[in-house]
């Protein structure tokens, strides 16, 4: 069990980098224009996140204990299909869970 004085130091750290981390871009850059090169590398960022998200699970899912899962790695790539074919997020991730819990209970 971690000590009361410890974890109030921790949450507190946490909260003050929190917010250094926002007060940097609304409270220092906020009043400025952005260069364009800048906003366009930022326009990828959100698409980004999901597959930053999904890579570990499919790579060493913990599920299996970090071993290669043919259902997860299937679901994966129909997603990705999916989504590279349609430009459809929404039917992506539906098309991908699908095939992953069809593929889960396919192979027991």
């Amino acid at each position: 069990m971690i000590d009361k004085s410890t974890l109030w130091i921790v949450i507190i750290c946490l909260g003050i980098g929190s917010f250094g981390l926002r007060f940097v871009f609304t409270g220092l850059v906020g009043d400025r224009e952005m260069p364009a090169w800048l906003l366009r590398h930022l326009r990828y960022t959100a698409v980004a996140i999901l597959p930053a998200l999904v890579a570990p699970q499919v790579i060493a899912p913990a599920a299996t204990g970090g071993q290669f899962d043919p259902a997860r790695f299937a679901a994966a790539a129909v997603a990705l299909a999916v989504g590279v074919l349609t430009k459809n997020v929404l039917l992506a991730i539906i098309s991908g869970a699908g095939t992953l819990y069809s593929l889960l209970w396919l192979l027991g």
